[in-house]
């Protein structure tokens, strides 16, 4: 059995963390390749490595002494180091570093350190193998991931490699330059090593045991998720759950091998298994909950726009000609609503409402701001008469009036538009019907 291995910023913090680890890695000899974040936050006012490399590669851009920076970051990796009694210098490695700084190799260079650093001291720690990403991870020449490049690397490198060491978050494009993914990319590194060696799973270990049914800052102590599908996760990730990097799924979706997030503080908790599918029902009805506030509701209406050809074209080129993606559009025979983030749509709203007049001559145009987007989610309610009935139900009694109902044809998800004053009440209520009453 082949398993990759991929450990957040938290669980690498300090050497304490490194330790914790070091057991869970050498607990199961299946665990081979490891893919580690840059060190995370030791305590609650504490600072991620990685934001503390791009303050000083601000610094160093801006032509100011990074030297207090530079040894903060120092002293942070020499704590880690010590901590192991590892018999390991990153002396040279931070020279390198420094002069590339002074040379202006940009902030995804300086960004990508944290993770490359950290690897090295696991790969030592460990005993493994260390590849650097940037010789395996490719990037094309307009910065986008290149699968297909990084198969063609990354296969033969591993094949003959019975355990490995391959910092996340970053990789190169083909004249050398570093790249990084999006923040949080060393979930999407995990998945691209696991899907290289056709792994038999892909664990995340981070510092919660698993997906949570909602947010826990809205509801205390959520139920974690035992199961959850690709398209399940995909839904809720989107909507504002952040605990796996919603590109990290893609990699692994196309060789069906499935994610495992785990809890490195508490590795005896199960966590959270993530699949292509599953006859497994779901404990509840829903799966989980979650949403967005900050969105603005453009409600168009016009006599006879059903029968006008073009019309949500007409309206939607504009939207897209200003730089502004929709989330939602609820229609009807003479309306239809554009649902999109407020913050970039108020840049942008005369010219937008302008250019919409010109457009489709509406009769009426209103804006409904400050709007927030709540969705639920689980296979399970396509089998349940009754779900949304159950979800308006709870809000009616928890006074929220709803703005907006919108379900896909999958019945995977009913996405409820609220204010955002109501927002965390609804969650609440939707938790309560769903969860709270079946515990």
């Amino acid at each position: 059995m082949k398993k990759v291995v991929k450990f957040g910023g938290s669980s690498l913090a300090s050497a304490e963390q490194f330790h914790k680890v070091g057991e869970i890695i050498h607990a199961d000899e299946s665990r081979r390749y490891v893919v580690p974040s840059a060190p995370g936050k030791r305590f609650d006012k504490d600072t991620k490595v990685t934001d503390m490399l791009y303050r000083c590669y601000e610094a160093a851009e801006k032509g100011e002494s990074f030297s207090n920076h530079f040894k903060a970051i120092k002293e942070r990796y020499e704590e880690i180091i010590h901590g192991l009694n590892l018999d390991l210098s990153l002396d040279h490695e931070f020279d390198k570093i420094e002069e590339q700084f002074k040379a202006g190799a940009g902030k995804d260079y300086a960004a990508s350190r944290g993770e490359y650093l950290n690897g090295l001291i696991m790969a030592n720690y460990l005993g493994y193998e260390f590849i650097d990403a940037a010789d395996v991870i490719v990037f094309d020449e307009n910065g986008a991931y290149d699968d297909e490049k990084t198969m063609e690397k990354l296969q033969p490198r591993l094949q003959n490699t019975d355990n490995a060491v391959i910092p996340g978050f970053y990789g190169a494009m083909e004249n050398g330059k570093v790249k990084t993914f999006s923040r949080g990319g060393s979930d999407i590194t995990g998945s691209i090593v696991a899907k290289a060696v056709c792994a038999d799973l892909y664990e995340n270990w981070t510092d919660v045991s698993g997906f949570l049914v909602s947010d826990p800052k809205i509801i205390f102590n959520p139920e974690v998720i035992e199961t959850i599908t690709y398209r399940e996760l995909r839904e809720l990730s989107y909507m504002g759950a952040t605990v796996l990097h919603e590109e990290a799924i893609f990699p692994v979706r196309s060789m069906g091998i499935p994610i495992n997030i785990k809890n490195t503080n508490k590795p005896e908790d199960p966590g959270t298994l993530i699949v292509e599918s599953t006859c497994r029902q779901p404990k509840y009805t829903i799966t989980g909950i979650a949403g967005k506030k900050g969105f603005v509701a453009i409600n168009i209406e016009k006599d006879m726009m059903n029968s006008e050809i073009g019309f949500g074209r007409k309206v939607l080129s504009v939207f897209e000609e200003n730089g502004i993606s929709f989330e939602h559009i609820p229609s009807g025979i003479d309306t239809l609503s554009v649902f999109v983030h407020q913050n970039e749509f108020e840049e942008k709203e005369q010219k937008i409402l302008a250019e919409l007049h010109r457009a489709v001559n509406p009769d009426l145009i209103d804006l409904e701001a400050d709007l927030a987007l709540v969705a639920v989610v689980g296979r399970g309610m396509r089998a349940t008469r009754g779900t949304a009935g159950r979800i308006f139900s709870a809000l009616a009694h928890a006074n929220v009036n709803v703005k907006m109902i919108d379900q896909g044809s999958s019945e995977l998800n009913i996405i409820i538009g609220v204010s955002n004053r109501d927002f965390e009440t609804a969650i609440k209520a939707i938790y309560d019907i769903f969860v709270t009453i079946q515990l």
